[in-house]
């Protein structure tokens, strides 16, 4: 649903490159690039921004 707060591995704090990440995707860059100008050099880390689906705006149509 949300990005975590800290990475669930290493438990560095992530949640707040989360928005700068799916912007730069979105424009079309490289992922990895992307993940190395945020400075996430762990594995853990880069695939919890690389495998994590975002999925508020679904869950949200079904609120009461």
């Amino acid at each position: 649903m949300l990005i975590p707060i800290r990475c669930m591995s290493c438990g560095k704090p992530v949640a707040h490159l989360w928005e700068e990440y799916k912007k730069e995707v979105k424009k079309g860059k490289n992922p990895q690039k992307v993940l190395d100008k945020l400075g996430l050099k762990r594995y853990c880390c880069r695939s919890l921004f690389l495998t994590h689906v975002d999925l508020i705006e679904y869950t949200s149509k079904f609120k009461r």
